[in-house]
């Protein structure tokens, strides 16, 4: 039985509604007390999962939270039922996504304690998609919906089912000190399990944040801006990804105002990348697409250290296109400005700093700045210091070789 009770909140001194989450403590289904538990006090209250486990066997749209504090002291669990959750759907609009919850609201704290744990029980979805893109209908873990004002703090995250976290239509929402682990553990790679992607979403700050998987460590999609990336750690990831763009053709986009701060990359494949689709629309998302149209401008990365990168420490393509095929390179309207690179040290197994490959319909990338990146050869003492570019206007600060 549902556990209610009222509690003085300390900052308004208001007595507000407390719900404490029963668990089955046998396995079975706890959905229905969760949705019970966000139905009654989902409104100035208090929802509290105990430090046990809790078994989620169903979807959860937990949405339009008001003034909501959620504690997490035990473990949410979900069920390796693939085929219900391929059944059972809650669509992102967004390529083929669809979310396992969908949690949001105004004015909302989530609190893990350090210890907090969501679990996807990802190694089933690792080992049934084996390495296939984009598997139709795999569940993103949870989606950010809707939100405003929304903090989430300490809280650790493994194992999801896809990406981690969606976050969608939403605006001044704090992540700080998430811990995101999602490791495959068997010859399946954990493929499109990114840490967090925002889309159509403003002032986003990921601070103090560990993720460790097998894609994106934090991808900026569309119609993003105003995102803040800082004293985070990515280890084993492909670092920090902006797009892909332009995916949807005649869809007008932007992504502007980035800034990326000391932050630590371990063994990733990129310190950050850029990848927009080309102008050319072959087949539909989610593995296909191109056409789209808009702009990426003003992002700042720096103070970065990367220790033994697989690839370039930066990364520009805008060649992507439908799986298997060979996309043009020079035919993305998307345009690229205003991006700064500042104080970026470490290694690299790779012979280049950069390299750029940008579009020559869209003017090609302009304003790119490079200042103290300084990479030796993994293994060496020797310098990295060449950088190759094609359709990149107003350097600064380097030449293109």
């Amino acid at each position: 039985m549902l556990a209610c009770a009222n509690y003085t909140h300390a900052s308004r001194l208001e007595r507000r509604a407390e719900c404490v989450v029963p668990a089955n403590e046998d396995g079975s289904d706890d959905t229905p007390a969760i949705l019970e538990a966000f139905h009654t006090c989902r409104s100035h209250g208090r929802i509290v999962f105990q430090n046990t486990t809790y078994h989620i066997n169903q979807i959860m749209k937990t949405v339009g939270l008001v003034e909501t504090d959620i504690h997490i002291y035990g473990t949410l669990l979900w069920s390796t039922n693939t085929s219900y959750w391929l059944n059972n759907n809650q669509w992102t609009g967004f390529q083929n996504g669809s979310a396992a919850w969908f949690l949001g609201g105004t004015n909302v704290t989530v609190d893990g304690f350090g210890y907090g744990t969501l679990d996807g029980n990802g190694q089933v979805w690792y080992d049934l998609v084996n390495g296939e893109s984009n598997y139709p209908r795999r569940p993103h873990a949870v989606a950010v919906w809707e939100a405003e004002n929304m903090t989430f703090r300490n809280l650790r995250m493994v194992q999801s089912q896809m990406w981690t976290l969606s976050i969608m239509w939403s605006k001044n929402v704090l992540f700080d000190g998430v811990y995101i682990n999602s490791t495959s553990h068997s010859g399946a790679p954990a493929r499109n399990t990114d840490g967090a992607d925002t889309l159509n979403s403003h002032s986003i700050t990921f601070r103090n944040m560990y993720i460790r998987n097998g894609d994106d460590a934090i991808a900026i999609k569309r119609n993003s801006t105003n995102v803040l990336i800082e004293d985070s750690t990515f280890d084993n990831s492909l670092g920090i990804a902006f797009g892909s763009l332009g995916q949807y053709d005649g869809e007008y986009e932007i992504v502007e105002n980035v800034t990326a701060r000391r932050n630590t990359f371990l063994g990733t494949r990129y310190g950050s990348y850029i990848k927009t689709w080309t102008g050319e629309q072959v087949s539909y998302p989610p593995n296909g697409g191109g056409g789209g149209i808009g702009y990426l401008k003003n992002a700042t990365l720096e103070d970065f250290t990367l220790t033994e990168l697989e690839n370039y420490p930066f990364y520009i393509t805008q060649c992507t296109t439908f799986s298997g095929t060979t996309g043009d390179c020079e035919s993305s309207l998307f345009k690229i400005s205003d991006i700064v690179l500042r104080s970026w040290t470490g290694d690299t197994s790779r012979s280049y700093l950069a390299y750029m490959d940008c579009s020559e319909a869209s003017g090609g990338c302009e304003d790119i700045t490079m200042s103290d990146v300084e990479f030796t050869k993994t293994g060496s003492d020797d310098a990295v210091t060449a950088i190759r570019c094609s359709d990149v206007s107003s350097t600064h600060g380097f030449s293109c070789g």
